[in-house]
């Protein structure tokens, strides 16, 4: 009735050089994606918002909340009385105080503006 004490290591060698086995295969079936997404054929990036609430959503409710009521960053409703559509893009672009520059894209930063100097 003598248990061998060898096995449950042998046991934990055996599957350890398993997982290996399996990772390798499983890296070598990955390597083909990652080297066409590094040429440039297959994209998995998100897509860019097309319309400002897109944007928002996207990008600035975490900070001015979901009604523009405004929280870590200030209220956007008004914001157009404050300030004018250019100083509006001037922020969206190079950002002010804690908040960084170029979360909306510069392409976009002119339609955005506009939309933010609308809110109501």
């Amino acid at each position: 009735m003598n248990r061998n004490p060898l096995i449950p290591f042998v046991l934990i060698m055996v599957m350890g050089v398993g997982l290996i086995f399996f990772l390798s295969v499983k890296g070598l079936g990955d390597m083909k994606e990652v080297a066409k997404e590094k040429e440039g054929g297959a994209k998995t990036e998100e897509t860019v918002a097309s319309n400002p609430e897109d944007i928002y959503k996207k990008s600035c409710v975490t900070c001015h909340g979901a009604n523009y009521e405004g929280g870590v960053g200030p209220a956007l409703k008004g914001v157009g009385d404050r300030l004018s559509v250019d100083q509006i893009k001037d922020v969206l672009v190079n950002g002010v105080g804690s908040m960084p520059g170029g979360l909306v894209p510069a392409d976009q930063a002119e339609e955005m503006a506009k939309w933010l100097a609308e809110l109501k």
